[in-house]
């Protein structure tokens, strides 16, 4: 007769409430808070899903935020906008005018501590140097960006901006702000524009672009300089970019409409595509909770993106409680 001790299978106890010390697999049986669980077939995916749309549809616009609290700002709907559009996590709702309205603009800061600079705008001159500042009601003026440009891209914050590339003389161009004036950072190692960004001060992050062809560089930021990181999967420029130097988020875009990817802090992985396809969208928010509107139409498609059916709290479901 066969001795059980030789078979039996030790079942290993593992805390699932964000300390694990173990991932379990698919058919891998664990005890965890009073119950044995069985792990599933289910996926991790992140994927995209519908939200509320904006209230006037708009591209070349700018974004700012988080999922549950973004700002639209700016933008092309016929003719320059200088609307401002906040979203809920549910629906948008119309926030305070831009004083100027520019669209190829780019966006910092949170929903109530908005930034956006640079541009272009209705009559001379045709690039825009022109920063302002929200205040979750209304914008007022800073500092104008030294180098005018269109086509840039931003991270940061409020006090803290980040504006990168940009066309018209400062494709490889960095500028910070500090809240009141702008000062020159490292130059990009490749100059581009209609790119995407997003990160920080100390540790920014740019991608795609175009310059001579579409870029696939991807460039990080240490505060001073930039240097080479892993290249996109799918060279893209009018893309639109969300999160930090560690945990980036890419989508739609010239090239790539559907494409999403996502960054690790050295290399790009395939994320879940976009529903509505776009180039000229803008987004905000993370890697694990993004958000991304308008685009070419213009569009007024506003999409979340989450984990998928698999996420972590849902993966492991199949229990038997003692």
């Amino acid at each position: 007769m066969t001795d059980y001790r030789s078979i039996k299978y030790k079942v290993p106890t593992l805390n699932l409430d964000g300390t694990t010390e173990a991932s379990p697999v698919e058919g891998e049986m664990w005890y965890d808070s009073g119950k044995f669980n069985l792990g599933t077939s289910q996926s991790f995916a992140s994927v995209w899903s519908s939200g509320g749309n904006l209230g006037t549809a708009s591209d070349l616009l700018a974004g700012a935020g988080t999922q549950s609290a973004g700002l639209c700002m700016g933008g092309r709907d016929g003719g320059t906008e200088d609307t401002t559009q906040e979203y809920d996590g549910t629906s948008w709702s119309a926030g305070g005018d831009l004083i100027t309205g520019n669209h190829y603009v780019a966006g910092a800061g949170t929903q109530a501590a908005g930034l956006i600079f640079g541009g272009t705008s209705p009559g001379a001159p045709y690039t825009s140097d022109v920063t302002e500042e929200y205040d979750g009601s209304a914008w007022s003026s800073g500092g104008n960006l030294a180098t005018a440009r269109y086509g840039l891209a931003g991270g940061g914050t409020q006090s803290a901006g980040l504006s990168m590339g940009g066309r018209d003389n400062g494709n490889d161009k960095t500028e910070e702000y500090d809240g009141t004036s702008w000062s020159s950072g490292g130059d990009l190692i490749t100059g581009r524009y209609i790119l995407a960004g997003c990160g920080t001060i100390a540790a920014g992050l740019c991608f795609g672009g175009y310059e001579s062809g579409t870029k696939n560089e991807t460039e990080e930021y240490d505060g001073t300089s930039w240097s080479a990181g892993g290249d996109l999967i799918t060279g893209r420029h009018y893309t639109a970019g969300a999160g930090t130097q560690s945990a980036g988020l890419s989508m739609g875009g010239t090239g790539g409409t559907d494409v999403t990817e996502e960054y690790d802090g050295s290399a790009w992985s395939a994320g879940g595509d976009l529903i509505t396809g776009r180039i000229y969208l803008a987004a905000a928010g993370t890697q694990s909770a993004g958000l991304c509107f308008g685009g070419n139409g213009p569009s007024n498609v506003t999409e979340e993106y989450n984990p998928g059916p698999g996420s972590y709290d849902e993966l492991f479901t199949a229990s038997q409680g003692l």
